[in-house]
């Protein structure tokens, strides 16, 4: 599970530093299994209009090589649940959801490096890589012995002995929020896929706007064609706007369902006596989950990203289209 989180950090790094087309084939990088071996062959091949740059080539091939270190612990999972499906240690069909989820991420990433980072294809593959990293972190849950396994899971049954109702009102509410969060995320990777993020350099206003003109019919064209080069983002300024408008949006309707989640947990705990001093303090935490999120929204704007050639690159591109 630490693995996978640790390649989804990486894809968030490769992407923020314009590192996705690094190595512009899959899965080597200029036809060789390291850039070094690509630095090295000065033959320019199928690829002269894509030099290669060092840093960035090696950002992306770590990425690889801790996606592919990912995929064959998964395999020796699905193994293992093979092997011991009498005894049952791990649970059969997740393992074999999890190899599922692995093949098709491979195959998006592929698809994010030789269709250019398409967006659907980008947002997509940040999508699955984190349903990965949520279906590992069940089969935590699921294993039998673990300090975060069944205890974990029977303490948290105890919490929420207020009856049917309450247990029945917090489900709901937990597939509300998984909705909400779900939805965030895929505005989050639409708004970086596209190059969105800077329509909007200041906040809480946008454009010294608190409505700048928007063009929404366009910002959610899911398909544009294979042979584009998306690097910098296609679209136009106002369609930009109105995915980063979108976005904010999103982030407001998460927090408000967060807050009244953590609400509706207070109240269901204060009516278990027995647990009020930690069940109340994990509600807490729960309602105040979305506090963290701020200030790192806020810090989008001021951060360095993206990098300054893009950014000009990103900036004609708008320019071009606006005028057309």
């Amino acid at each position: 599970m630490a693995l996978c989180f640790l390649v989804v950090v990486l894809g968030a790094y490769v992407r923020l530093t314009a590192a996705g087309l690094g190595c512009p084939d899959w899965p080597g990088c200029y036809g060789h299994l390291t850039p070094s071996g690509a630095a090295h062959d000065a033959a320019p091949g199928a690829y002269a209009g894509r030099p290669l740059e060092s840093g960035k080539a090696w950002r992306e091939m770590i990425h690889r090589y801790a996606a592919g270190t990912l995929a064959l612990v998964i395999l020796a999972i699905a193994a293992l649940a093979v092997r011991a499906r009498r005894a049952r240690p791990v649970s059969l069909p997740l393992s074999f959801t999890l190899v599922a989820a692995v093949i098709v991420q491979a195959l998006l990433g592929m698809l994010t490096v030789t269709w250019q980072l398409t967006p659907l294809i980008v947002t997509a593959h940040l999508l699955l890589g984190l349903t990965t990293l949520g279906l590992l972190w069940w089969l935590a849950l699921s294993l039998p012995a673990s300090p975060w396994g069944a205890s974990s899971l029977g303490s948290a049954g105890r919490a929420l002995r207020g009856g049917a109702a309450s247990i029945a009102s917090a489900r709901h509410l937990a597939v509300l929020g998984l909705v909400a969060l779900a939805v965030q995320i895929a505005l989050g990777g639409w708004t970086s896929s596209n190059y969105a993020a800077i329509a909007c350099p200041d906040f809480p206003l946008c454009q010294r706007a608190w409505w700048p003109p928007a063009d929404f019919r366009d910002a959610f064209v899911l398909w544009h064609g294979i042979h584009l080069d998306y690097e910098g983002g296609l679209l136009g300024n106002a369609a930009r706007t109105a995915i980063h408008l979108t976005h904010r949006l999103g982030a407001l309707v998460a927090s408000a369902h967060r807050r009244l989640d953590g609400g509706a947990r207070l109240s269901a705990v204060a009516r278990d006596r027995a647990h009020r001093g930690s069940g109340a303090a994990a509600a807490r935490g729960a309602g105040a989950a979305a506090l963290p999120e701020r200030p790192l929204g806020r810090a989008r704007w001021s951060a360095p990203w993206p990098p300054p050639q893009d950014l000009r690159r990103a900036r004609r591109r708008c320019g071009d289209a606006t005028s057309s």
